[in-house]
Parts: C-alpha cells; structure tokens; sequence
C-alpha cells in the first residue's frame, strides 16, 4: 500500500528557492513512477514533472524545465522537487502521486495531501 505525505511548501519571494519532499510510509515505494502536479487558484491541475522507480528517466513541464529538479532515494522512500527561481505563476498546491509508468500523461493511482507553495513578486 502507498502512502503518500508531501511537505516543504511555504511562502517565498521571487527568485527564492524551495525543496518540496514526498515520503511514502508503505513498503513498495521503489516499484512506483512517482510524479508532482499542482493547481493554482480557478485553475485545472496540471503536469509538473515525473521520474521513473530508479531515478534514471526524469520528465519535466516546459515552464519548470531547467528550474525544477526531479529526484528519489529509494532507501529513503523519499522523492523530492527542488525549485529554484521561483516565480509568482508557480504560485499553487502541489501534490505527489504515485503511479505504475513515469510520464506526463501516465495515470497515476496514489495522491499527496498537497502542499502550498506562494511566491510574492
């Protein structure tokens, strides 16, 4: 069973940076893809980045590329996003899934609480 927590958000100013965290306290987390989308205010939930179960294969949205980094440690159960450069439109909840594939389309079974992430201009 998976069980998902993802932690890290908070409030920044433009330009700061963050490192969300994901930790799965069931026992399979090495078997998942595991993901982050997140959803600003009146906006639809949307594709942030993805990694496969070792870590080798990594995926990202075009407006987080060579600012957000997708990582796992498998020891750990633990998957992380490091977000450097924030801006205000990253501004949103972000949540942690867990699913069979790695992808942006790829479904994705197991579900964070989400965390918020605020960045002031």
């Amino acid at each position: 069973q998976v069980r998902l927590v993802d932690s890290g958000g908070g409030l920044v100013q433009a330009g700061d940076s963050l490192r969300l965290s994901c930790v799965d306290s069931g026992h399979t987390f090495s078997s998942y893809a595991m993901a982050w989308f997140r959803q600003a205010p009146g906006k639809e939930r949307e594709f942030v980045a993805s990694i496969n179960w070792s870590g080798k294969l990594t995926y990202y949205a075009d407006s987080v590329k060579a600012r957000f980094t997708i990582s796992r440690d498998n020891a750990k159960n633990t998957m992380y996003l490091q977000m450097n450069s924030l801006q205000p439109d990253d501004t949103a909840v972000y949540y942690c899934a867990a699913g069979a594939v790695a992808g942006r389309n790829s479904r994705y079974d197991y579900w964070g609480q989400g965390t918020q992430v605020s960045v002031s201009s």
